[in-house]
């Protein structure tokens, strides 16, 4: 029966989300039904010190990742750059490498920084022109900007600032470069069989006669070819933000040390951080907060004339994604406390090892939540010790934890009822019955990677 609680509970959740109803209203709600169904009385005590605690918690560490990385999005945006680097790729490509230049520049975007929500709107009316004079089908739009900007860039690439890779930082310790060689190998086995399957779809429609579609939905308007800054002019805030996260992550905890404790005027006891712990969300703050006044440096005039506007939809951005996904972990908290989740947990343990567990278990829990950080965020907050210590013994070291992690939680992400899918068919106006199945293929192909990088570890010791 407690089993079956929790199962309810994560259904309804995955069915709002799947109808279009906001997490934000109906995380707390599914929460505190299954408490209800388990221990009526503690309905407020759970909902006060568990969900709104861990909500909170999240929120402290990183929602400043999810505003700055949306702000330094919006600066990109707003400076012409982003259609400067989209422009340039395309234009060296040409319309019959059209896949791969939306690849690209989707993975170039992505890896420096900008959050994927902004290239979904930028890269989208390039890629509908580019495949339209191709005569590509458009139901593969969606899953070409997910291959090159939701996938190996996101969580593999080492040193990527996306949020799937930051979050393990803090509970192993690591840095945002953890298995650098792991992730290199998943990243190219990802876009590798990514580009092969996105291919040989686009061979079978050729040869069926089929084209871009008679009468798409949302069309962009086409590309004006209006003057842009240089491309080399563009990708240099992206370069600062790589580069500043790396010295960063050497720099921080040699100036700080492994303990920092400090103490202010009126305050009752000193607060004591634990470096290790931060230092790689330290980094990547650092490092968006120099991009966005490198950006502002090379491109005052264009940012700061919409600065305004454009900033006030990038918190609100922020604000949602972020509050998305805190809701979502403190939902997972109030989950974990249950004994149905126990009786989930204790079958997972069963799994012989270590590696395997980890992934199994942050992929399912992401492909319930929808997202791929909620998902990690939960299985880590859950699981995290009992992973630490079954890697201790059997000396598997806590990078390839790191990047396992992240890789898995970037797997099973994106169903259906995961925000970020039902924005990219939105604004391809498109639909999941003609669209999704493309998606879901890649989906696939980023699931099998997480498995392909823990074998080529266990055979040659890579990390």
């Amino acid at each position: 029966m407690t089993v079956l609680v929790v199962i309810l509970s994560l259904a309804f959740l995955m069915f709002v989300a799947y109808r279009g109803y906001s997490v934000i209203l109906f995380a707390p709600v599914a929460a505190m039904a299954a408490v209800v169904c388990t221990a009526p009385s503690l309905l407020f005590p759970v909902y006060s010190g568990v969900f709104m605690m861990k909500m909170v918690e999240f929120i402290r560490l990183y929602f400043p990742v999810f505003l700055l990385g949306a702000v330094f999005g919006k600066v990109i945006e707003l400076s012409g750059f982003s259609k400067s680097i989209v422009a340039s790729v395309m234009k060296a490509l040409g319309p019959e490498r059209s896949m791969l230049s939306i690849v690209i520049v989707s993975a170039i975007l992505t890896y420096g920084g900008v959050s994927l929500f902004v290239v979904i709107f930028a890269v989208y009316p390039f890629a509908a022109e580019m495949f339209k004079i191709a005569g590509i089908p458009k139901p593969l739009v969606p899953a070409t900007i997910v291959l090159g900007g939701a996938t190996f860039t996101m969580d593999a690439l080492p040193g990527t600032p996306q949020i799937q890779n930051i979050i393990p930082t803090a509970f192993f310790k690591t840095n945002t470069f953890a298995a650098p060689w792991l992730g290199i190998i998943g990243a190219i086995y990802v876009c590798a069989i990514g580009m092969w399957y996105l291919e040989s779809c686009r061979k079978r429609a050729k040869a069926r006669g089929e084209t871009y579609g008679d009468n798409p939905i949302n069309e962009p308007a086409p590309y004006a070819g209006e003057k842009l800054p240089s491309p080399w002019v563009a990708i240099i805030p992206l370069v600062v933000v790589f580069v500043l996260n790396r010295v960063f992550t050497t720099l921080l905890p040699r100036f700080y040390g492994a303990t920092n404790t400090f103490t202010l005027a009126g305050m009752k006891a000193p607060v004591v951080t634990q470096v290790a712990g931060v230092v790689g969300i330290w980094a990547v703050e650092a490092a968006l907060v120099l991009g966005i006044l490198v950006t502002f440096a090379l491109a005052y005039k264009a940012v700061s004339s919409t600065f305004m506007e454009g900033s006030k939809a990038a918190i609100g951005g922020a604000l949602l994604a972020g509050l998305n996904t805190a809701t979502e972990y403190g939902y997972g908290s109030v989950i974990a406390c249950l004994p149905g989740f126990y009786v989930v947990a204790d079958g997972l343990k069963h799994i012989p090892n270590t590696l395997v567990n980890e992934a199994i278990t942050t992929t399912t829990l992401a492909g319930i939540t929808g997202s791929a950080s909620g998902g990690m965020g939960i299985a880590l907050a859950t699981m995290a010790d009992t992973f630490i210590k079954a890697a201790q013994a059997t000396g598997v070291p806590m990078e390839v934890l790191h990047r396992v992690a992240a890789m898995a939680s970037g797997g099973m992400d994106s169903l259906p009822h995961n925000g970020a899918v039902i924005t990219f068919l939105a604004v391809c106006g498109l639909t999941h019955r003609n669209a999704y199945k493309h998606i879901f293929a890649i989906t696939l192909i980023k699931t099998s990677a997480v498995f392909v990088v823990i074998a080529v570890y266990y055979l040659f010791h890579i990390v």
